[in-house]
């Protein structure tokens, strides 16, 4: 390592200086467009839910180094690496190697036994090393990291012809037959989005609904029946790009549902001028490849060790 770098504890107040490294450290053009929203959503929006530590390595007083980590909301044990970004003039010179032991020393003194490279939802950037960060990849492997995972995003074109803007009139005219109205979610359906999610799915999709409904550059659109929730589909929780979650109570399955929630929040997506759309962590892609012809794009590794 490089003997002037020394590593500190950083304030919210250096989150623009921040998201300068990341607009620089972070390779993929989609990443590096979005930095500010994935400061904000990792750092400034999560440290309001859970421990998060900030750290930056300086050579200097110049910042050549930055790592974002958390506590898991669900199981204190588990800390997670929610972003971690060098400057590329400064890579394979131990930047990363001491902001990873000093993210290790903190989190085990707050209780964490592991160390997750991986996505801590609701409030997470990715859901862990993309496979084209080499560098990343290779620090993990050389810290003794096994990988455990794998995750992958869909992609969704949101230009003209595209599957996924195709229109959902007469889809929503036999859902009115019905009985079910689709609409947008307003701030006052939070309450029994939030629940309904809670209840027939777990998990923190809640704290990613809450994230997406009322916010600029995100959104989400419900279905119901006689005021009961049957679905719901978000987007822009983690940043403007991103779909997702979306889910359909059991009762509805195979009903169309899903489909038409989907496409709307799509329109929403593209109507903001996004020419695509990722849709995060996915889990039925056959799904979303018929509903929106969206194909498997980013893949991610994710990564955890022992602590402590």
């Amino acid at each position: 390592m490089d003997a002037e770098i020394t590593v500190a504890e950083l304030t919210v107040e250096q989150a623009p200086a921040v998201v300068a490294l990341c607009q620089r450290a972070l390779d993929l053009p989609e990443d590096a467009t979005e930095a500010a929203a994935v400061v904000d959503t990792v750092w400034t929006r999560a440290a309001a839910a859970r421990p998060v530590v900030g750290l930056g390595a300086y050579a200097g007083t110049e910042l050549v180094g930055v790592l974002i980590g958390s506590l898991s909301t669900e199981d204190p044990r588990l800390g997670h690496v929610d972003l971690v970004a060098v400057a590329p003039d400064r890579r394979r010179r131990g930047v990363g190697r001491a902001l990873l032991a000093a993210v290790e020393r903190r989190l085990a003194e707050r209780g964490a036994t592991e160390l997750l490279l991986a996505g801590n939802p609701p409030y997470y950037a990715w859901p862990g090393i993309d496979v084209r960060y080499t560098p990343a990849v290779c620090l993990a492997l050389a810290l003794g990291h096994r990988q455990d995972r794998t995750a992958w995003n869909m992609t969704a074109e949101l230009t003209d012809g595209s599957p996924a803007l195709r229109p959902t009139d007469d889809a929503e005219r036999r859902l009115a037959e019905r009985g079910v109205a689709v609409r947008r979610a307003e701030p006052a359906d939070l309450p029994a989005l939030t629940a309904f999610a809670r209840s027939v799915f777990g998990g923190t999709w809640d704290g990613e609904l809450a994230g997406s409904v009322g916010r600029p550059d995100a959104g989400a659109h419900l279905a119901e029946r006689d005021g009961r929730i049957l679905g719901f589909a978000a987007y822009g929780s983690a940043r403007p790009s991103w779909f997702g979650p979306m889910g359909t109570a059991p009762e509805a399955a195979g009903s169309g549902i899903g489909g038409v929630l989907l496409r709307r929040c799509l329109r929403d997506q593209r109507a903001a001028g996004l020419s695509s759309a990722q849709i995060g962590w996915v889990g039925p892609v056959s799904f979303y490849s018929g509903s929106a012809g969206a194909r498997i794009e980013r893949v991610f590794w994710l990564y955890r060790r022992t602590i402590g």
